[in-house]
């Protein structure tokens, strides 16, 4: 008797990205029309966090940012051609956790661009700062990338470890 669908890797990764799309994508949509952050620009939430608006027009860190109109097409294939590939190596995975990660990962990868078909711009909104330390505006899509990549990242140097040991 095989596993429920949801208990295999490929359907935990499906799981994770529809989690990770769906937080990105409701945290957006209040942001833009809830607490109306395009208006008020700015809202300190913490002495190290606030909520500030960015209309990110280009890729991560505002790297390519001036390549005008046509980065919004370029950056959209390019994120949907990557995420094709990350659910090809999510659904060849045995692992869970690299399901989980991959699926995050793609999650974070399509609701950036379902902003810039949308806005014409990634929604940026969280804004860490400390002791004249500021942080990239960035939101819960590269929140989930950022995590997912460090967590993979660890997963491959203790595998690569228990190799050695072995």
């Amino acid at each position: 008797m095989s596993k429920p669908f949801m208990l295999r890797p490929f359907g935990l990764g499906l799981l994770v990205l529809m989690l990770a799309l769906s937080a990105d994508q409701v945290s957006k949509y209040w942001i833009l029309y809830g607490l109306d952050l395009p208006n008020k620009g700015s809202i300190a939430l913490l002495p190290f966090l606030n909520f500030t608006m960015v209309w990110n027009h280009a890729v991560t860190f505002g790297m390519f940012g001036g390549v005008g109109n046509a980065g919004r097409v370029v950056f959209s294939v390019v994120a949907l051609a990557v995420a094709c590939c990350l659910l090809v190596w999510m659904a060849r995975t045995p692992s869970k956790l690299t399901a989980a990660c991959v699926g995050a990962i793609t999650g974070g990868a399509i609701g950036n661009v379902i902003d810039r078909v949308r806005y014409g711009a990634v929604v940026d909104f969280i804004h860490a700062h400390a002791f004249g330390w500021s942080w990239y505006v960035f939101n819960v899509a590269d929140s989930a990338i950022v995590c997912a990549v460090c967590v993979l990242l660890v997963q491959n140097v203790l595998m690569g470890r228990q190799q050695q040991t072995t």
